[in-house]
């Protein structure tokens, strides 16, 4: 069972606050657990609660609500997936050839909108017109432009970069599965298509 309620009496401030944020990040992790496996449907603070061990009310006190809990998963999961490009191994991270990096990347975007699909659509509409500067689109930005420089790619590259990232929008993404009927590894492979054809033309 997570301790994640109130702090020990005695317990020093910066310790308290360690031991909050490690035990958040567990209660999100087994959230992202209940939606990879099962979708966004069955995370109710019921299920998480459950699925972590933990009361109901620890819960509440932690998000707030539902909501509060989905826009807490969805920072959550877009952190790990920085980190995972960042300083993770290759070839998402790290260690691989520019082009071999950002076909992984691309990849590995489309599993995260595969089941957390309407977490980051949800959170494209809510952005709006900030979507584009703002700090987490900027981060994607400026690594995808990295790897395209690092690829020797001819062209304006941040262009490139906001045209390739588009093709991963959250939108888009669901309505050529759920609507026109193609997989994952489909839309993968056309995304490795035009990286390749990209940084080689």
């Amino acid at each position: 069972m997570l301790d994640v309620g109130a702090p020990l009496p005695g317990t020093s401030e910066p310790a308290e606050r360690a031991d909050a944020a490690r035990n958040r990040r567990l209660l999100l992790d087994a959230a992202q657990q209940l939606v990879r496996e099962h979708g966004v449907d069955s995370l109710t603070m019921d299920a998480l609660a459950k699925r972590a061990g933990v009361g109901k009310g620890t819960v509440f006190r932690r998000f707030g609500s539902r909501s509060g809990l989905m826009l807490a998963l969805l920072d959550h999961s877009e952190q790990k997936y920085q980190e995972s490009f960042i300083f993770g191994p290759p070839p998402l991270g790290p260690g691989a050839p520019p082009v071999e990096r950002l076909v992984a990347f691309g990849r590995a975007r489309l599993l995260d909108i595969e089941v957390e699909g309407e977490l980051h659509r949800a959170a494209e509409l809510g952005e709006a017109g900030d979507r584009y500067s703002g700090a987490p689109y900027g981060l994607l930005r400026a690594h995808v432009a990295m790897l395209l420089r690092q690829a020797d790619m001819p062209g304006e590259v941040p262009l490139v970069a906001d045209w390739l990232l588009a093709m991963l929008g959250a939108a888009l993404v669901m309505h050529q599965m759920q609507v026109l009927g193609y997989t994952r590894e489909q839309i993968g492979d056309n995304w490795e298509d035009v990286v390749r054809r990209v940084v080689t033309r």
